[in-house]
């Protein structure tokens, strides 16, 4: 289980990013994420332009496990370099994310997660 409690993500004043924005908050001092990998972590999600939380790990009170290459593009670029134990942000656009448009509800949103990194495998 992490050490980190539960995050809080602070609206974000300004307009989304059309890149990717990769901010380490708790820099983790274990293994590295390495691309194609598998981690497992807890997060939280939330809507860049109204803050609403739409996906945590911590509502379900057990964190996740995952092979990096399963998921969005957004995770699969801001993860490796990432150290066991530290906590990241991302903020995603939506081309990283769910695409422009299409039938995802996430779809055409900018993203923003809170990452903690758990282990690697």
């Amino acid at each position: 289980m992490s050490g980190l409690e539960r995050p809080e993500i602070e609206p974000i004043d300004g307009p989304a990013p059309e890149v990717l924005v990769i901010e380490d908050l708790v820099v983790g001092d274990g293994a590295e994420a390495k691309a194609g990998g598998r981690v497992r972590v807890h997060y939280l999600g939330v809507d860049f332009e109204s803050g609403e939380e739409f996906d945590a790990s911590w509502n379900r009170g057990e964190s996740i496990e995952f092979p990096l290459s399963g998921l969005i593009a957004g995770w699969q670029e801001g993860i490796p370099g990432m150290r066991v134990g530290g906590r990241r942000q991302l903020i995603i656009p939506p081309d990283l994310a769910y695409g422009r448009s299409g039938g995802h509800r996430l779809s055409g949103r900018t993203l923003v997660f809170v990452i903690d990194l758990l282990g690697v495998q």
